[in-house]
């Protein structure tokens, strides 16, 4: 590695100063993160091109020329020079993936640092919710904070030097609490964890059977892979899930449109259906709707023996749509 002989001292404020909004999500560019880590922005950027499959798109992209000059007018990054490539910029879940690849004690010690800064400054907006931040806002950081969970658990999968990272892994377990303990065919698993390892396995559509529904349930569906077809069929009892709310999630996830459909009250438990009418279909009972994910010991279960509900789902599709209101 081709570290400089001094590093930046990362405090709140610094730290601050160099996140970016760009395309509506929050991100660090390279030289700053480079300088931060004491490496020079080129080798700093080898690190990440020998880990590359660790870091797609919306972990790690190039800013576009445009972006990159309404950047510089915006926030008066002058000291950047005359760029002879164009920045990469890192999202939140691309920072976390840094810190599984930059090793040694300085990268082990900036790492500490920015996390714990990162969980303040989330601490400090969910605290003040109501006055900050609104339902959209909120929902999107709360999909963000999923995400992040299901990284930082492939980080401490994967990290080659676990005991000199304990405290910083001890951050993300703080808060854990029992009653959000999900079994999955077998297998504990944190309950919002546990709904998007099924849906991360999809690969043309997801149909969630459930009458009761809410913002949790779209939250889990962020992720859900590109191109995935997603439906929910409820009667939405008690209108949890309000119109104004689905809005907002289409407008943050533009690319996340679901088919709402009545159930009729023909289903009394809850159901998750992949890859319906494909060879790879699967179906999995859950014993509590995935609004209520982390309230209490439930589980999930695959049920192998799905023939009989292939012409149930087929019945169920055909029903009418359901209004959100």
């Amino acid at each position: 590695m081709d570290e400089k002989n001094e590093i930046m001292i990362v405090d709140e404020q610094s730290l601050k100063d160099k996140i970016y909004t760009i395309r509506g999500i929050q991100v660090m560019i390279d030289r700053d993160l480079a300088e931060i880590y004491g490496y020079t922005t080129k080798s700093f950027n080898q690190q990440v091109k020998n880990n590359i499959e660790k870091f797609p798109d919306d972990f790690r992209f190039q800013l576009t020329r445009e972006e990159y000059d309404d950047l510089r007018s915006k926030n008066l990054t002058s000291s950047w020079g005359g760029a002879r490539y164009l920045p990469y910029a890192f999202s939140e879940q691309g920072l976390y993936m840094l810190m599984s690849i930059l090793r040694g004690e300085l990268a082990t010690k900036q790492s500490i640092t920015l996390i714990r800064l990162f969980k303040e400054m989330k601490d400090y907006i969910i605290t003040n919710q109501q006055l900050m931040i609104t339902q959209k806002d909120y929902m999107a950081l709360a999909a963000r904070v999923d995400e992040n969970t299901t990284d930082i658990k492939e980080i401490k999968e994967n990290m080659v030097t676990k005991a000199d990272l304990s405290d910083f892994m001890k951050l993300f377990d703080a808060g854990i609490d029992h009653e959000e303990v999900l079994i999955l065919d077998g297998q504990p698993f944190k309950a919002d964890v546990a709904y998007q390892k099924i849906y991360r396995s999809a690969k043309k559509s997801i149909i969630i059977v459930d009458d009761y529904i809410s913002v949790k349930t779209l939250q889990h569906l962020v992720h859900a892979k590109a191109g995935v077809d997603l439906t929910i069929i409820s009667d939405n009892r008690n209108r949890i899930l309000k119109l104004a709310e689905y809005n907002d999630f289409i407008t943050e996830y533009p690319k996340k449109t679901v088919t709402f459909l009545q159930s009729q009250k023909r289903a009394h438990d809850r159901y998750i259906v992949l890859d319906n009418g494909t060879t790879n279909m699967k179906v999995y009972h859950c014993g509590a709707s995935s609004k209520d994910a982390g309230k209490r010991i439930t589980t999930i279960t695959r049920l192998m023996e799905i023939d009989d509900y292939k012409r149930t789902v087929k019945e169920l599709l055909a029903n009418p749509p359901l209004t959100l209101r």
